[in-house]
């Protein structure tokens, strides 16, 4: 079976850029409408433009619209999902995507920072599931995909408190998985291995070397056992199998995206 969402409505947080921006595209030329969602209205607008112009080269005619928000906010996660089922009647397919990596030393991460990345990568994932689930439950179909990474399973030393927010995010993903499996809501979760993005182009453009993005990503691919890093479309794929029928019987698992470099499966 061929992954479609035709006539899907979705929704992507941190939707403007990287592996967001790729299952935008990936999801609108696979029969979806999208809504993408981030704080950037500048960035949102030219990520928008971009989704739309790989919907038409494809052929298709979903609809894209483009949502200013900071999810941290009860009251914004409110207005975002009222303005989508005022767009699109209702919601088929969250999925959770916003948050950076937030790395330090125990010691030196503060209460704020530990509130803030919660705030984005959890309680955000919370509250939108929590108010797009009562009609996922009425229609009794529904996918969400919660986006986290490695550090959720296989934590290491200066990891939080990413590693801590997306490892909670691991056990929402499983809870909301076996709470709705009987309303045929899926909900699975994607952990990020070395995925090209933007967060690594900064990276790479902060790096006094000189090197070529290209030769930076070979050189940072050293020691991955696949010899390279994923691109976003290859996570995308995966995500757009999730979130259409012909990923029906997966549920309540977290799938590492990293070409085997995790130690823990």
């Amino acid at each position: 079976m061929q992954a479609r969402l035709d006539g899907r409505n979705t929704i992507i947080t941190g939707g403007s850029a990287g592996i967001g921006k790729a299952i935008a595209k990936n999801f609108l030329t696979s029969g979806a409408n999208v809504a993408i969602v981030a704080r950037r209205r500048d960035v949102l607008d030219a990520a928008k433009a971009e989704i739309e112009a790989e919907g038409k080269k494809a052929g298709n005619i979903g609809k894209v619209i483009a949502l200013s928000a900071d999810i941290r906010r009860d009251d914004e996660c409110t207005g975002v999902i009222d303005n989508i089922i005022a767009e699109f009647g209702k919601i088929d397919v969250l999925v959770n995507n916003a948050g950076t990596s937030q790395r330090g030393a125990f010691l030196d991460v503060s209460d704020e920072v530990w509130q803030d990345d919660l705030d984005l990568k959890l309680f955000s994932a919370i509250r939108l599931s929590r108010l797009v689930i009562p009609g996922m439950r009425e229609r009794k179909w529904g996918r969400i995909i919660n986006v986290l990474n490695l550090g959720a399973k296989a934590p290491n030393a200066g990891g939080a408190p990413t590693a801590v927010s997306r490892a909670a995010g691991m056990a929402l993903t499983k809870v909301l998985a076996n709470e709705n499996a009987g309303f045929n809501i899926l909900v699975n979760g994607l952990l990020v291995g070395r995925i090209r993005s933007d967060q690594w182009e900064r990276r790479h453009a902060a790096d006094p070397r000189g090197l070529t993005l290209e030769e930076w990503y070979a050189d940072a691919a050293q020691g991955l056992n696949i010899g390279r890093f994923g691109t976003a479309e290859e996570f995308a794929n995966l995500a757009t199998f999730l979130a259409s029928d012909a990923g029906s019987y997966i549920n309540g698992t977290a799938i590492n995206v990293d070409g085997g470099s995790s130690p823990v499966v």
